[in-house]
């Protein structure tokens, strides 16, 4: 029986994740579900979202997954510290949830000279101030400024990156992120539809400052979580498999969805 890695976003985003630890980390199987049916989840309550992503967590479960990362920075900020600490001892002991926030917060620490870290997020992220609290927790001199960026995710999802309006909205985020400190030397990207817009971006931000895309950073993460739990590592299965499932159109899902992968996709659709 297949024991996959799940990977879970609202819509289209956590590919971008998906992409970098499959490059990272090949020999696995895995199982990436998007909810796009609801999305997206940027602007839903806390409630709402917690809500989705445990059934979409659940329904991963009964899948064979064992360990389910939630490649959705909204999910991991507004669901993820529920499910751990109250679902998971009640409904799945034995497998384990994780996110992308963490991993980020830890590697900040390492790039910011300055300890003034901007972040680009979902207005439901920046809300939350989860990465507020994660990166102040790991760095307690840091000072952490957040910016929402209601309109990137439509963007993407409209492929309409090199547009016009895409640079308008692009330069007008980037402008209000700058003019809360000067001292900002390091900007997460902290959705992770935002990778596919990185080069307007970093047209946008001046040369002297990073730009952080959490792909590689939660591969990375991922491996070492692996090391560090042999237990977990052994029941996974090696078929090198990915398949990738939705909550809407499976054709739509596929044509965006080989963007973001940078190969064919194509999907099954499923309901939660």
């Amino acid at each position: 029986m297949r024991s996959p890695i799940g990977v879970f976003d609202s819509g289209y985003g956590g590919l971008s994740v998906l992409r970098d630890i499959v490059e990272r980390l090949p020999q696995y199987d895995y199982l990436y579900l998007g909810d796009n049916a609801r999305a997206p989840y940027g602007t839903r309550s806390f409630e709402r979202v917690y809500e989705f992503t445990l059934q979409a967590v659940e329904y991963l479960f009964a899948q064979g997954c064992p360990l389910v990362i939630l490649a959705c920075n909204t999910a991991s900020a507004k669901a993820l510290r529920s499910i751990q600490q109250r679902d998971l001892p009640r409904i799945a002991p034995d497998r384990r949830v994780l996110g992308v926030i963490r991993p980020t917060a830890e590697a900040v620490g390492a790039l910011s000279r300055t300890g003034h870290v901007g972040i680009f997020a979902t207005p439901g992220t920046i809300a939350s101030e989860s990465y507020d609290i994660e990166i102040k927790k790991l760095n307690p001199g840091f000072e952490v400024y957040g910016q929402a960026c209601p309109m990137w995710v439509p963007i993407v999802e409209n492929l309409e990156m090199e547009t016009p309006g895409a640079k308008y909205f692009v330069d007008r985020e980037v402008g209000r992120l700058l003019e809360k400190s000067g001292k900002i030397d390091t900007i997460i990207l902290g959705c992770t539809h935002y990778p596919l817009l990185y080069d307007q971006i970093r047209a946008s931000v001046p040369q002297g400052i990073s730009l952080v895309e959490q792909g590689r950073i939660v591969a990375d993460s991922l491996a070492d979580y692996l090391r560090r739990h042999p237990e977990m590592e052994t029941r996974l299965s090696r078929g090198g498999s990915i398949d990738y499932l939705t909550t809407e159109a499976p054709d739509k899902f596929g044509a965006l969805g080989s963007i973001f992968m940078r190969r064919p996709v194509e999907a099954r659709r499923i309901q939660l």
